[in-house]
């Protein structure tokens, strides 16, 4: 006969084989849980338009207030850096504020609850990433055109130098030529 420890053991692990494996959904303070509806709350009606911000789950109590609070700091050093030449910029630093903010402008349209202030200061560093970026580019490419203009200058500079001195005196060229055979 079988005790009863052991039966309670094989009963467990009888019903751990037989349940299909469940997957758990997560709801948002305000859904239910594998719906995604929201819960009216009767309260909710009678409170003021502060109460219902503070009590938000975006409000201010909570992290999805506050990062785009601070992330504006960021958006703002790169909107002054338009005062600053585009010799000064790095194009590096730029390019990753535009890939900061092209991706978590995604990220703020995916996440629960959407959050809509942190999408734009996202889209605004985004823009200001890219408009800097555009700028720094511009400022090499005229560069690399000055350079080649330069180039071109110190070229004709040269061929005008031997020019010259074919004019000056055409017989030592050709002794030249007819010495180096």
């Amino acid at each position: 006969m079988a005790t009863p420890a052991r039966l309670g053991l094989r009963a467990f692990r009888q019903s751990l084989v037989r349940q299909p494996i469940q997957r758990r959904t997560y709801a948002s303070a305000t859904e239910t849980a594998g719906t995604g509806a929201v819960m009216p709350n009767p309260a909710v009606a009678n409170e003021s338009a502060l109460t219902k911000f503070w009590n938000s789950p975006i409000g201010p109590k909570t992290v999805h207030f506050w990062a785009p609070i601070m992330k504006w700091g960021v958006v703002l050093a790169g909107a002054a850096d338009f005062a600053r030449p585009a010799s000064a910029l790095s194009i590096t630093q730029n390019m990753a504020l535009m890939a900061t903010g092209a991706i978590w402008t995604r990220w703020c349209f995916v996440i629960k609850p959407r959050n809509m202030f942190l999408a734009s200061v996202n889209f605004l560093l985004f823009t200001v990433g890219a408009m800097q970026t555009t700028r720094v580019l511009l400022y090499q490419r005229e560069l690399k055109a000055k350079g080649l203009e330069e180039v071109g200058k110190d070229e004709m500079k040269r061929e005008a130098g031997i020019a010259e001195s074919i004019a000056k005196d055409p017989a030592k060229v050709v002794d030249a030529v007819k010495g180096s055979k």
